[in-house]
């Protein structure tokens, strides 16, 4: 509570023409909690890191339409940077050959400009939230190569020049490497070939020459991923394409991933000399089948009630390896702060995580920083300490 509010209410009580006997304990109460408040203070996650990097949310239209009146102070007060969460994708943004919805996306742009945050571009291309008319004529036929490059640069040239020096940077293609290494065999690589990911970028930096552009993947910073993504910033690279950083997601848990293998993969993606950015945040606390051990939407468990263990609450002890884990992260990329960019966290508390219904449907999750009421967690208060060294 802030002293205005205590001056405010103050007020309020004596206009009531209350005894002394009930107004002086009132007033003295409030005194108190005021003084309370000041004393705990939650620092700005955004002011905190100021000099290492960026901190970011993801962003949906339900918040930046006031739907809920609290998320737009909270993410002005927290973060620098956001990334919208479903409305710059594919499916929302041409939904239909020829047709291009712009309004809800165009409302997070309008947000970010307004309050000086960076805007983030998610995503271009992506096997996934993509109609499957864009990869068929009007017939049903599947494209050839050429027409669906045609459809490639239209879709990259319209969506980012509209919004040409509102976006700081784009996640050009996202989830190219299956977690084998290899190749995905999307539609993009079945119909275009392994160069789809060169066109795109270059398509994108024909749109934009100022955009920063960024190759995006989960699990990549395991080393049978890594080894696969490597050869693509390499490839960019020796082809003269601009990629100014990669997109690690971050969809982690309290045990995955090795952190002795996340500060190797660190190290060495900024070798090839490009920057890193952690782009989708957050830690999973609930037991997941193996199965979907990662973040390809496309997969779907089904729901046991042993799956789903803390519906009424997330344990103290939960809370602690919680806090733990986010403390081991944090360490790592401040000894990599040279390197990393920003960090984006993919939800602005637990209640916004995209984890309560993916892999299965029905969950309730802990993964953020802030509970449900948007209150700091324990994890919070750990992170914050990193950034002091403690």
């Amino acid at each position: 509570m802030s002293w205005l509010n205590v001056v405010r209410i103050i007020q309020k009580l004596k206009q009531r023409d209350m005894k002394k006997s009930q107004f002086l304990p009132l007033t003295l109460a409030l005194l108190i909690l005021a003084t309370a408040s000041c004393k705990k203070t939650t620092p700005e996650l955004k002011e905190v890191f100021k000099n290492d990097f960026l901190i970011g949310t993801a962003m949906n239209s339900y918040q930046v339409h006031g739907r809920d009146p609290l998320a737009k102070p909270f993410i002005i007060k927290n973060f620098n940077s956001i990334t919208a969460e479903n409305e710059m994708k594919w499916e929302r943004i041409h939904p239909a050959p020829g047709v291009y919805s712009f309004a809800k996306a165009d409302s997070i742009a309008e947000f970010a400009q307004k309050n000086n945050l960076v805007l983030i571009g998610h995503v271009l291309v992506w096997h996934s939230q993509t109609p499957d008319w864009v990869f068929r004529d009007s017939v049903g036929n599947t494209l050839s190569r050429d027409a669906l490059l045609a459809r490639m640069k239209d879709h990259i040239f319209t969506v980012v020049g509209h919004f040409k020096g509102k976006v700081k940077g784009w996640d050009v293609v996202n989830e190219a490497i299956d977690d084998n290494g290899a190749m995905r065999k999307s539609l993009w690589y079945q119909i275009i070939g392994e160069d789809y990911i060169q066109k795109a970028f270059e398509y994108a930096h024909e749109a934009d020459p100022d955009a920063e552009l960024y190759y995006n993947d989960y699990n990549n910073e395991q080393k049978v991923k890594r080894d696969g993504v490597i050869p693509i910033i390499k490839s960019l690279q020796q082809n003269g394409a601009r990629i100014d950083a990669v997109g690690i997601q971050g969809h982690w848990h309290l045990d995955e991933p090795d952190l002795n293998e996340l500060d190797e993969s660190l190290s060495a993606y900024a070798a090839l000399g490009v920057k890193i950015v952690i782009t989708e945040m957050e830690v999973n606390v609930l037991p997941t089948p193996p199965e979907v051990y990662g973040a390809d939407i496309q997969q779907q468990a089904k729901y046991l009630e042993e799956l789903n263990p803390y519906k009424n609450g997330c344990p103290d002890s939960v809370q602690t390896q919680l806090a733990n884990r986010y403390s081991d992260l944090f360490t790592i990329f401040m000894k990599h702060k040279k390197d990393i960019t920003r960090v984006t966290f993919w939800g602005i508390h637990d209640g916004y995580s995209w984890k309560n219904g993916w892999p299965i449907v029905g969950r309730t999750n802990y993964p953020l920083l802030f509970d449900r009421n948007y209150q700091p967690k324990p994890a919070f208060w750990s992170v914050i300490k990193t950034a002091k060294g403690e």
